[in-house]
């Protein structure tokens, strides 16, 4: 299919580039019992041949044990430190636990790990930092999984062609450690990417509050980029529905 990304609602993102393939926290089905899924999930056909797959941080919505049991074929997983043992239980593949500056190289492609500022505890007996991923390869991608604006947020300038920013969440509220879609916009004019694309949002809902969706949990996206417009003119946003692609090209999207 050539070099494209693919969004998949929620948090997880299929990215096909130079030749491998990565998925970042796949979430595919319903979370728990009072957490709904809005959008079908992907088939495991679109998931063949992954070589990795990068889970950012323990929390529910993101490290999905059923999720993780669900994919095909023995793809490597890349966590951060203290969800190795976890994660291990739930899929066959080799599994890295990482910290921020860690690079592995995956063919022509390099993951490397980079600062998250979010909460990290899962349960009282499972801790871990957030970390985001930079994918650098002929197109330069930023996943930036849950996070806050951070300082250091300005060192990837220069080297993020393409941006997946969390704009919004699953719940009536937004807690501490996410963005809302203008400090997502901050975040985008700090990176400078040629292309934001907005991820976390309109995909999940609390059991009962589907009516509330239209108005609540599909408003964030549109908002994004109207603040984009306003405070990083120069970056261009493209918004996905899931199961939605772009295709990627040397140094951005077409």
């Amino acid at each position: 299919m050539g070099d494209r990304l693919t969004f998949l609602g929620h948090s997880t993102v299929l990215v096909d580039l130079d030749g491998v393939r990565v998925l970042t926290d796949p979430m595919l089905g319903h979370m728990a019992g009072a957490i709904r899924r809005q959008w079908p999930a992907a088939s495991q056909a679109a998931l063949a041949d992954l070589a990795a797959v990068f889970i950012s941080h323990g929390h529910w919505d993101h490290l999905n044990m059923s999720s993780l049991r669900a994919l095909p074929g023995r793809p490597a997983l890349i966590v951060p430190v203290g969800l190795g043992r976890l994660v291990a239980k739930a899929a066959p593949g080799i599994v890295h636990e990482v910290r921020a500056g860690d690079r592995l190289q995956f063919g022509d492609l390099t993951l490397e790990a980079v600062d998250a500022e979010h909460g990290h505890r899962r349960s009282l007996f499972t801790t871990s930092e957030a970390l985001g991923l930079l994918i650098t390869g002929s197109t330069g991608v930023y996943f930036a999984g849950d996070t806050e604006l951070f300082p250091a947020m300005t060192d990837l300038a220069g080297r993020v062609d393409v941006a997946l920013l969390p704009v919004g969440g699953w719940g009536p509220r937004l807690g501490a450690g996410h963005m809302d879609p203008v400090r997502a916009a901050e975040a985008a004019g700090r990176i400078s990417p040629a292309v934001a694309i907005p991820i976390h949002w309109g995909t999940l809902y609390p059991l009962g509050l589907r009516r509330l969706a239209s108005r609540r949990f599909e408003r964030p996206g549109p908002a994004f980029r109207t603040a984009v417009a306003a405070r990083a003119p120069g970056v261009k946003v493209r918004i996905l529905e899931p199961g939605a692609s772009v295709e990627l090209g040397r140094g951005a999207v077409r």
